[in-house]
Formats: structure tokens, C-alpha cells, sequence
């Protein structure tokens, strides 16, 4: 699939870069209670770092990087034995703590806690890869079940946002319409859906691996493979997949890649719509003046929004004269609604569909990664790539990639 799906002319590039970003990556612990397919991140128990080493990092976020909320990740971080203090900490230092968890170990009681504690929101990663118990043998269909009962959890808590990742593997990027319908039928409960595609070292990758100057065996780190498998999927590939069900899906805003300004690295769209209708997706200009004028108000690019402003779907509309998309949505809901005066009483939401590509190799050798990551975590003090911090920690820098030499035959006749 070629980028011609999608124009990234046509779509707003968000603003984010290294030092003014709405999101940072804080990884209290590497410890988890699943060992997911495609996981960057070694499994080490018991790894939980000190509270005030955890404080340390927090302060250095919030001094080096201009950010709106604090996703708290791993591991998973309701492992961690300070998890309440890690909230509060954020939360009180004006920052949005937004937990990212598999969701094993998330209790009622702890629930309510966490979010006594100032937790603005969750992202639950769930998907068909994870070997979690009681539901090894589930699609991704089956695994809804799954998923509506911790967005139920968050909505009798209330006034938690509720998103949910999944990695799209090759068998499994002809879920991802069922994914974004089964998000449309809870919109009123659901913040958004995101898609992450699968990426690893594998050996039908043409290159040879360096750590500084010396060639280095990749095994060594968690996001290596030892059989083939197909780590080239684009986020185009997941539009044109979704397009097939819902061919009005659009994305609205990009981020592009480090060495090829024209890729998607995160895809962004956003629609508006009922438990009974989607009326349309935004365009560029809603999400434009969405990240403007909320850092003319905050100083900061927005993160994180609470429930309660994305129910308000019809207040949206009011954008209406400065973005296509907006247009359409409100001339389809009033017509909808003039059918059925009742769809006036309703609920109407905004809901957001995020589509992630991580790194690429390019034939060069060059790794495509994503420029203005949201997802930028700390090694000894300094940001770097959450998804690439096993090569820090193994050898000390990144992995290079080399392209492999190419056989030369000699005629000898």
C-alpha cells in the first residue's frame, strides 16, 4: 500500500516536538504481569523504581519538555507499590496522569483510588497476542467482551477518559473494522481506539547490526525475532482495511517520520456521532484550532480530554464555518435529527481513532522513527525513544543498521 491513499497535504501535521509535546513517557517499572507478542520492553520483576527516583524523572519532564499529561507506563504500573503516590505526584504538579495498563490487576476499589488520587484517564492495551488468562484462545471480536467491561468500570467510576490499544499483526489487521465499529457503539463511553503496528528484528531484514563500531548479535534484546515475519505494514495499510467497511474514514492530522517527511507515523482522526449514528469525521482546520487555541489558553498542546467535554458533540459543530468536515457532520445530524426529532435530545460525542507506525527500516539503512514522539521516555536523564530504550540499556547507544553486502558473482569465462 502506497501513501497515495492519503495526502499528507491534505491533513493538519500536529505541531509536537521534542520540547513541546502534550505527552511524556513515564516507565515506573518494567515489571508485568503478561508477556505480550511484540512487547519492546524486557520483563524484569521486582524492577520498580524508588518514589523519589520516580519524582526525579517526573520533575525532569516537566523541565525538559513542555507537556500537558504524563502517560504512566512499563511494565505495567499498577504494579507498582507507590502507584497511588505516582498519580498524586503528577496530578499535583498541574500535569494530567493518564494510566497506560493491561488492566490485570485494576480493582473497583483501586479504581476508585487512583482516581481520588487525580488519574485524568486509562489506556488499556488489549489484543488477541497476550496470552492473558481466561482468554488465550479469543479474537479480537471475543476480546470486546473484554473491553466493554473496563470502559463499564471507568463509567460507573465517571469522569475518566477510557482508550484502548491493540497491536494490528498481519492476521490481524482484518479486525480493525470490527475494532472501530464496536467503538462507534460506545461512543459514549469509549475516549478512543488506537491501532499499533507490529514492528521487531527480523531475520529476513537485509541488515547487518551495529552498536557503535561493532557488529552485535540483536537477540540479545527483547524486540528481536528468530523466524520471519512481516514487520513492514504501514498505516495506510490499516486505512485502506477500515475503508473497505467505512469508506467516509478520515484522518485529519499526522505525524511524519524522522527520514521521510511524507510517512504517517501517528495517523489521527476524529469523528463525531451518537450510540446510533457516526456522523461524520473532523477535518484539519477542527484539529488545528483545537491544539492553537488551547495552547494560547494552557501554554501547553492538549493531551488527554475529560469525558465531559467530548460529550460535547453538538458545541463542536459550531466550528462548522472553518472546517469541511465539521460542515458535513452538522448537516447530516440535523438532518438526521429532523427525521427523528428525539435524536435532538440525545447524547453526542467526539471520539478519536489513532493509527501508530513505528519505526521503519529504510533500504539505506536509515530507521524512519517518529519526529515529535509523543511517546519519549528517560535513559540517565536525557529523552529517547520509549519503544528503542532496551539498546541504551544493553549497549549503551543506539543500534545502527547496515545494509548487508550484496553478493558479487565474477564470469570467469
Amino acid at each position: 500500500m502506497n501513501n497515495s491513499i492519503v495526502d499528507h497535504q491534505d491533513l493538519y501535521r500536529l505541531p509536537w516536538n521534542l520540547a513541546d509535546n502534550p505527552i511524556s513517557w513515564l516507565e515506573p517499572t518494567s515489571a508485568c504481569n503478561l508477556a505480550c507478542d511484540g512487547c519492546y520492553r524486557e520483563n524484569v520483576k521486582e524492577s520498580h523504581k524508588p518514589l523519589d527516583a520516580v519524582r526525579e524523572e517526573i520533575g525532569a519532564f516537566i523541565r525538559l519538555r513542555n507537556t500537558d499529561g504524563i502517560s504512566i507506563a512499563g511494565g505495567d504500573p499498577l504494579l507498582h507499590p507507590e502507584i497511588l503516590s505516582i498519580v498524586s505526584d503528577i496530578s499535583g504538579r498541574g500535569r494530567k496522569p493518564i494510566i497506560n495498563t493491561n488492566g490485570l490487576a485494576l480493582t473497583k476499589e483501586l479504581l476508585r483510588d487512583l482516581k481520588k488520587a487525580g488519574a485524568e484517564g486509562f489506556t488499556f492495551h488489549i489484543d488477541s497476542k497476550q496470552g492473558r488468562p481466561k482468554w488465550k484462545e479469543k479474537n479480537e471480536v471475543e476480546l470486546n467482551d473484554l473491553r466493554l467491561h473496563y470502559a463499564e468500570m471507568l463509567a460507573d467510576v465517571g469522569g475518566l477518559s477510557c482508550t484502548f490499544n491493540s497491536t494490528v499483526y498481519e492476521d490481524t489487521l482484518h479486525y480493525t473494522p470490527d475494532l472501530v465499529q464496536w467503538a462507534a457503539d460506545h461512543i459514549d463511553i469509549v475516549s478512543g481506539m488506537v491501532f499499533i503496528l507490529y514492528r521487531s528484528a527480523v531475520p529476513q531484514l537485509p541488515f547487518d547490526w551495529y552498536a557503535g563500531g561493532k557488529q552485535i548479535d540483536m537477540n540479545a534484546v527483547v524486540y528481536s525475532e528468530t523466524h520471519e515475519r512481516k514487520v513492514d505494514m504501514k498505516s495506510t495499510d490499516v486505512v485502506a482495511e477500515i475503508r473497505k467497511r467505512f469508506p467516509d474514514f478520515t484522518p485529519s492530522a499526522y505525524l511524519n517520520g524522522t527520514q521521510k517527511p511524507d510517512s504517517f507515523k501517528w495517523l489521527l482522526s476524529g469523528r463525531i456521532g451518537s450510540k446510533k449514528k457516526i456522523y461524520g469525521y473532523v477535518g484539519r482546520k477542527f484539529m488545528e484550532f483545537n491544539q492553537t487555541a488551547y495552547h494560547l489558553l494552557k501554554g501547553r498542546y492538549l493531551a488527554y480530554t475529560s469525558p465531559r467535554l467530548l460529550g460535547l458533540g453538538r458545541t463542536m459543530m459550531m466550528l462548522a464555518p472553518i472546517d469541511k468536515g465539521v460542515r458535513r457532520i452538522a448537516g447530516r445530524y440535523i438532518t438526521t435529527s429532523l427525521k427523528n426529532p428525539l435524536r435532538f435530545f440525545g447524547g453526542v460525542h467526539y471520539q478519536s481513532v489513532m493509527i501508530i507506525q513505528p519505526v521503519d527500516f529504510m533500504e539505506s539503512g536509515e530507521q524512519n522513527m517518529c519526529d515529535g514522539c509523543p511517546d519519549m521516555t528517560l535513559h540517565n536523564g536525557e529523552l529517547v525513544w520509549s519503544c528503542r530504550m532496551e539498546e541504551l540499556k544493553q549497549f549503551g547507544c543506539w543500534v545502527r543498521t547496515v545494509p548487508k553486502p550484496k553478493m558479487v558473482t565474477i564470469d570467469t569465462m
